[in-house]
């Protein structure tokens, strides 16, 4: 067993430094030295929502560098710069996993942390930490044109919002909205713009317009005006919801064009769909989760090209509680991301 120093659950309602224990390297693993993790709000809910007292170290969006290879592993060497996400592992062999889906793992994908390992049955934690181990499969190599810090948020929300991209072929010619502009939507609207469509935020904000802008966003529709969302009415091929709390999707579904698409990626709870809705225009509502290692790695890649990184504001690992109290009421632009070095 390996030792390292991890930001755990307490009683509290906080996180507490302590030695957590990681596995011995398998044939086919990596250890991973820990320098940038991004704080989602899956972390959130993992701390402040806790009912079974199981003990958690969130994180599942993270940089850093191999400190050790298992004695099968060709494709990373020491030193080698990784990112890693919020999957670890999957069953490999089911139809999602043959078609490079392993998100949609028929036997549910093993999670960064709060998931099962596949082989000797422990819960796994994530990389609030020093140091993770992990399957090489689920490791990616890191760009070097991108910022360690400003890249670990596209393990989460990069990729979240690029599978929806990719898959309903966002691209030159095609009309985007994105819904809400935090984590996920200013990566969507980055992403969306890099790939050639013409790109709108869709925000209940006014004081966004000049961030709008500086993202590559052609314009701002505020989403508290009825005159402006009237005026937008049928004008997308694809509106990107990233909401992360429930609400009606109604206004959002009618800026939809015909036989257009409305994807649901920050909320994934309940939802009432009026089917008129869908019916007038021929529209669809879809979702998204994560990503299969193909686009995972299409995407680091793509940001690489194009040196789309997360908008990010960097604290020390010791200020976590403080960054997931800012989290919860909404004041970052865009993302926390901790520094694990003081660890």
């Amino acid at each position: 067993m390996r030792s390292t120093t991890a930001w755990r659950t307490a009683n509290s309602g906080e996180l507490e430094p302590a030695l957590i224990e990681r596995r011995s390297l398998r044939p086919d693993d990596l250890g991973v030295r820990v320098d940038h993790c991004g704080v989602c709000h899956t972390d959130l809910h993992s701390v402040r929502d806790r009912t079974d007292g199981a003990t958690v170290v969130p994180g599942h969006e993270f940089t850093g560098a191999v400190t050790a290879v298992g004695s099968g592993v060709t494709r990373f060497r020491v030193g080698d710069r990784v990112a890693v996400g919020n999957i670890v592992d999957s069953c490999g062999t089911c139809a999602m996993c043959r078609k490079g889906q392993e998100n949609f793992c028929h036997d549910f994908p093993t999670l960064t942390y709060g998931g099962t390992d596949r082989i000797d049955g422990t819960p796994t934690l994530g990389g609030f930490a020093r140091e993770y181990v992990v399957r090489d499969r689920f490791a990616y190599v890191l760009p070097p044109a991108l910022d360690p810090a400003g890249a670990a948020p596209l393990l989460c929300a990069g990729i979240t919002v690029w599978e929806p991209l990719r898959a309903l072929e966002v691209g030159p010619g095609r009309r985007v909205a994105v819904v809400g502009l935090g984590g996920l939507g200013h990566l969507a609207v980055k992403l969306a713009v890099a790939l050639g469509a013409e790109v709108a935020v869709v925000s209940r904000s006014a004081s966004k317009r000049d961030d709008v802008r500086r993202l590559g966003a052609r314009e701002l529709i505020v989403s508290t005006d009825e005159a402006q969302l009237a005026a937008a009415r049928e004008r997308f091929d694809v509106v990107i919801d990233t909401v992360a709390v429930a609400h009606d999707l109604s206004p959002y579904l009618r800026l939809v064009a015909l036989d257009g698409t409305l994807t649901q990626v920050g909320y994934l709870g309940p939802a009432t769909v009026n089917t008129t809705d869908l019916l007038i225009g021929r529209k669809s509502l879809s979702s998204a989760g994560s990503g299969g290692r193909r686009a995972t790695a299409e995407l680091l890649d793509f940001c690489g090209e194009h040196g789309i990184t997360a908008d990010v504001e960097v604290l020390p690992s010791a200020k976590v509680n403080e960054a997931l109290d800012r989290l919860e009421r909404g004041d970052v632009r865009y993302r926390f991301v901790l520094d694990m070095s003081d660890l």
